[in-house]
């Protein structure tokens, strides 16, 4: 990660390096902590931030469902994370809010503690790889479970439920495969370690539902609304894990994967092996918005 100049933290624009917390800040022992990834876009007609106001709307349901109130409004939420853009001079970037408890007391009731708000931006890549967007990734299915909806609520972008990620993520690593592709309590498809998942079949378009233990994506939205315009069969419901190795495409959706195209998983070949038509339907939709700033549903917030 390469360091900007400032970060926004609980209302003011400080030093990248002074914004720092106390090590018995409840959120290290405890995984008390709220966060969104979003994207400011260099297009063609400027840069812009994609899918502002969702995410901020996102992080207050997140920590609303811990009993939290954020301290700032979606507004003041908004025109900080356009401050801090600016301030460090990016024409691109990858944005974290992140709200948190702070230091206080130790113990699992959190409710005397602080909450703390932060925003910082860097230089941000392709998240799965140069190539995954053009030829796809590797998958292996997770020996993980996600997590049931009565023990850890999915909806909520939550620091503590990416422990659950890690695992995934690393067991797939190690195994030489880019990404993890986890089932939920019933053994049923549910979404990659930070990513939703889609699956088409015949041309018909299939994801997983909240009740899968998904989180509520915010690309995933937008996929399923291109995918309604360009008038692609939409189906949402529970997947069986054997339906994907039938597919004919697969890929994932996330703020940093984008559209990433899966080509294999547990070593068995999607479809063709490569991006299929709907895919790239999609894809295309996507960078139109992006890359290209043709953006007809005010999706993009300009700086």
């Amino acid at each position: 990660m390469k360091k900007t100049d400032y970060i926004w933290m609980n209302g003011s624009l400080i030093e990248w390096d002074k914004a720092t917390i106390h090590v018995l800040s409840h959120v290290v022992h405890y995984g008390s902590s709220w966060f969104e990834g979003i994207r400011c876009y260099k297009t063609k007609r400027g840069s812009a931030v994609f899918q502002l106001i969702p995410h901020l709307e996102r992080l207050v349901d997140s920590a609303k469902i811990y009993r939290t109130t954020v301290p700032y409004s979606i507004d003041e939420l908004s025109n900080a994370t356009l401050e801090v853009i600016r301030a460090n001079n990016l024409e691109s970037c990858y944005i974290r809010p992140v709200v948190y408890r702070g230091f206080y007391e130790l113990g699992v009731n959190p409710l005397r503690c602080p909450i703390e708000t932060v925003i910082a931006t860097w230089e941000w890549g392709h998240y799965l790889g140069v190539d995954s967007i053009k030829n796809g990734i590797d998958v292996m299915t997770s020996s993980w479970r996600r997590f049931a909806g009565s023990t850890i609520p999915a909806m909520a972008k939550a620091g503590g439920n990416y422990i659950n990620a890690q695992l995934i993520k690393m067991e797939a690593l190690e195994n030489g495969y880019a990404e993890g592709l986890v089932l939920d309590g019933h053994g049923n498809i549910s979404e990659g370690s930070g990513e939703n998942i889609f699956i088409v079949k015949d041309g018909i378009l299939y994801t997983p539902p909240l009740a899968s233990g998904v989180l509520y994506g915010i690309t995933r939205g937008v996929v399923l609304r291109l995918a309604e315009e360009e008038e692609v069969d939409i189906r949402e419901q529970v997947i069986p894990r054997e339906f994907i190795y039938t597919a004919d495409e697969v890929f994932f959706t996330g703020t940093a994967a984008e559209i990433t195209p899966v080509k294999t998983i547990d070593k068995i070949s999607i479809g063709t092996g490569k991006p299929g038509a709907i895919t790239m339907l999609l894809q295309d939709r996507f960078y139109r918005i992006t890359r290209d700033g043709i953006d007809e549903h005010n999706w993009l917030t300009w700086l």
